[in-house]
């Protein structure tokens, strides 16, 4: 979970996503319509991105993808029944 807390902290708004998740495509471009310029990590296209998304579910994202870190707070989307 280091991994995450460190690359949440390198900038104010961080995306963690997947290149080919629907979800993720639309917060990217959410945040970008907003003037938002975030660091995006594409864990699909990561050397270590399956560690990286596993720390995310312990994290308690669920699903891992998109997280979205906000001043290094993890905004979790209440789960949708």
């Amino acid at each position: 979970m280091e991994v995450v807390t460190k690359m949440a902290s390198e900038r104010p708004v961080v995306i963690f996503s997947k290149s080919s998740c629907c979800m993720c495509h639309s917060i990217k471009t959410l945040f970008s319509d907003f003037g938002v310029n975030p660091a995006v990590y594409e864990l699909d296209e990561m050397q270590r991105g399956r560690e990286i998304e596993q720390a995310l579910s312990r994290l308690g994202c669920n699903p891992t993808v998109p997280a979205v870190f906000i001043g290094e707070t993890l905004w979790v989307e209440p789960m949708r029944s």
